[in-house]
């Protein structure tokens, strides 16, 4: 059930942004008086599910139509709207205009007054980053009201009777669980998540630290410590810190299932280091790689050792109960609401953060560790919560909508930032790109995103056969 409400979140989130991004191209072209021949959501080779167009002042519609009627050619000047069946995105079809469809048959043609081609270049420019812009507006409005409708969780790490937990790798820079970090580049930090955006993301590197002991000091990281984290699987940096030291379940063929480990066990020790807090397992079993350790634990009011052999990334393969009831401090969230005019601000400057947070990430695509990294809709699905919430669909939504708003601008072919670069190269030098330069060009992205999208699908099969 879980995977079916996460899907359908998924599915409904991505139709909405489709149909805007859509709109995004639709409606330029119809201000500038270029024929859309199609308007889809989902892709439909070889059939479609429904097809509908209005015909002689009559809407006719077709259900799960291989083709179109001939009969609706009549008024080629009306635009057919139709439900694909393969769910990889959605489109509009503008006359005259190299796109996905190749129909060559229409660009050997001269070129007509309704075409995409015959329009000035300015005006084929804001055609093509409407739906990039209408993304982006997309995402901030909904930040916007998700802030005046469900306001925002705040943290402040200072109020923490038990500190953050930290990533044991950190430890050799002077941080470990139970410090607070309350500042970073003398910034306040009002989030804990802000602690982890603002190292990997943001250039943070100067931390203000309050030890548990009471001591303060100023830690200044390396300014490589980002790739290094990220190389290292050194995530989070920090979080909450979580009494969740019952097993809630064990992985298959893990070290931990060969040791003996099952679900209900109470871990106790780690090689005789008592263990309070989640944090304190992560840390006894990231110094430990490649090392057997002895873990006692609880089971039905028996204390039993087992001798687990620690994985080289420092786990053995178990999972605890993390839900909020295990969280030190969870009542220590405050949840600040806002006006509709303070809603607005801040709606800009989350979007503007996401966006700039997200363009940051691609540079760990060129790392050894990030195309291993790269995830495809079962990794977008699981952002999405096992139940229905509504706040989190729609942080989820803007979110997404952020993310194609970026990826559709890169300057990849069979992209809207493809036919960007080409069009801004004939405002520049006052001639159109080859016709030929064109369709190549079309032809090598549409396969580059193909590869790409198998290669992150890919990924996300392996994760889920294997663990990762």
């Amino acid at each position: 059930m879980d995977f079916w409400i996460k899907a359908a979140q998924l599915i409904l989130s991505l139709s909405i942004l489709i149909v805007l991004h859509e709109f995004g191209h639709f409606i330029p072209a119809r201000l500038f008086k270029t024929r859309v021949e199609k308007f889809y959501l989902f892709f439909n080779p070889w059939f479609s599910l429904f097809r509908t167009k209005k015909v002689k002042g009559q809407r006719r519609s077709s259900w799960f139509t291989k083709d179109t009627p001939k009969d609706w050619a009549e008024e080629p000047d009306k635009t057919e709207w139709g439900l694909g069946w393969l769910p990889l995105g959605g489109y509009v079809k503008i006359s005259g205009m190299i796109d996905e469809s190749m129909d060559k048959e229409q660009l050997a043609q001269p070129p007509q007054p309704w075409e995409f081609r015959s329009k000035k270049a300015w005006q084929r420019l804001i055609i093509m980053i409407g739906g990039v812009v209408v993304n982006l507006i997309v995402g901030i409005v909904i930040y916007i009201l998700v802030m005046f409708s469900y306001g925002e969780e705040q943290l402040n790490p200072s109020d923490l009777s038990a500190g953050v937990s930290v990533h044991p790798y950190l430890q050799k820079y002077g941080l470990q669980s139970g410090d607070n970090i309350t500042a970073i580049n003398g910034e306040e930090i009002y989030n804990i998540s802000d602690i982890n955006k603002s190292v990997l993301l943001r250039g943070g590197r100067a931390l203000s630290v309050t030890h548990a002991d009471g001591k303060k000091e100023t830690i200044t990281l390396p300014e490589d410590i980002d790739y290094e984290l990220f190389e290292n699987g050194a995530l989070p940096i920090a979080g909450m810190r979580s009494t969740a030291t019952t097993v809630d379940s064990v992985l298959v063929k893990s070290p931990a299932e060969d040791a003996g480990l099952i679900k209900g066990d109470k871990i106790v020790s780690i090689n005789a280091h008592p263990i309070t807090y989640y944090d304190k397992i992560q840390s006894e079993l990231y110094n430990s790689k490649s090392k057997k350790v002895n873990m006692v634990v609880e089971r039905s009011g028996q204390l039993i050792t087992l001798q687990p052999t620690v994985k080289d990334d420092g786990t053995i393969g178990f999972v605890t109960n993390q839900d909020t009831s295990h969280t030190v401090d969870y009542d220590k969230i405050k949840t600040v609401y806002y006006g509709f005019g303070e809603s607005i601000g801040k709606g800009i400057d989350r979007g503007m953060q996401t966006l700039g947070d997200y363009a940051a990430q691609l540079k760990f695509l060129f790392t050894e560790k990030g195309a291993t990294s790269i995830g495809g809709f079962a990794t977008i699905g699981n952002l999405f919560p096992a139940e229905w919430d509504w706040q989190r669909f729609w942080e989820n939504t803007a979110f997404i909508s952020i993310i194609l708003a970026f990826m559709n601008i890169l300057p990849i072919p069979a992209l809207d930032g493809g036919h960007v670069i080409f069009l801004i190269y004939e405002i520049i030098t006052r001639r159109p790109a080859p016709q030929k330069v064109l369709e190549y060009a079309q032809y090598v992205g549409f396969f580059l995103l193909m590869g790409l999208l198998l290669y992150a699908n890919g990924n996300d099969i392996f994760k889920w056969l294997f663990g990762g």
